[in-house]
């Protein structure tokens, strides 16, 4: 691999092609070379993302993400091959629904928003949904295996859930919590919520009101 890797610019791309790992060449803005590029930016944002403040636990994640799509480009690059193993899929659901579990239910759609990193795995997010869109289009054209497909799927849901985990670490100060967005049903939502607290502050308890009518009697001698 280092003999591979020695020479950077070999201009044998000078003609638009580029050598895929079975030794074919394609055009660049082939199907394949396309969705390659994707993972690779996904990679890179990713990359991104892990230099900012994290909680250790997510650290690790995204590093063994990095290692999984780093496999996932490389079955791209070989028509045929396998490298992705299903475990790499297993290991993202269990890591979603572990996340999912710590997080209060939405009440409404939320902005890429708060803090720096939450902000970074939203950008995650949204080019692994772009990777994922270019494999199916790959897909459609040639056969390729399901695992990348599924992967870059879980991974994508994982990165939102990742985003307000980070926005709750609050790192850096800036976030908190999800930046809601104001939309006219969680206006309404948030109105009646106000109503009902209102209305339950200023109905006297059941308790109170016994506790009101007993202080009459004794003071009545009643």
């Amino acid at each position: 691999m280092a003999n591979r890797l020695s020479q950077i610019a070999t201009r044998t791309g000078d003609d638009g092609t580029t050598g895929l790992g079975d030794g074919t060449r394609v055009p660049k803005d082939h199907l394949r070379v396309q969705a390659m590029g994707d993972v690779d930016e996904l990679n890179s944002q990713i990359g991104v993302l892990l230099a900012e403040p994290l909680p250790e636990d997510v650290r690790e994640l995204l590093v063994i993400v990095q290692h999984e799509l780093f496999n996932l480009g490389g079955e791209l690059c070989m028509p045929g091959y396998s490298l992705l193993k299903d475990g790499a899929v297993l290991h993202l659901d269990q890591a979603l629904a572990d996340y999912n579990a710590t997080l209060p239910r939405l009440a409404e759609f939320i902005l890429p928003a708060g803090t720096r990193s939450a902000a970074l795995a939203h950008v995650c997010r949204t080019v692994a949904r772009r990777a994922e869109r270019a494999v199916v289009t790959l897909a459609q054209q040639e056969t390729i295996n399901p695992a990348p497909r599924h992967y870059l799927n879980r991974l994508s849901d994982l990165l939102f859930v990742l985003a307000r985990v980070l926005n709750r670490a609050n790192l850096d100060g800036k976030g908190g919590d999800d930046v809601y967005w104001k939309s006219e049903r969680l206006a309404k939502y948030a109105a009646e919520q106000a109503a009902e607290d209102a209305a339950a502050a200023a109905t006297p308890s059941a308790v109170s009101t016994g506790a009101t009518k007993d202080a009459s009697k004794d003071a009545t001698g009643g």
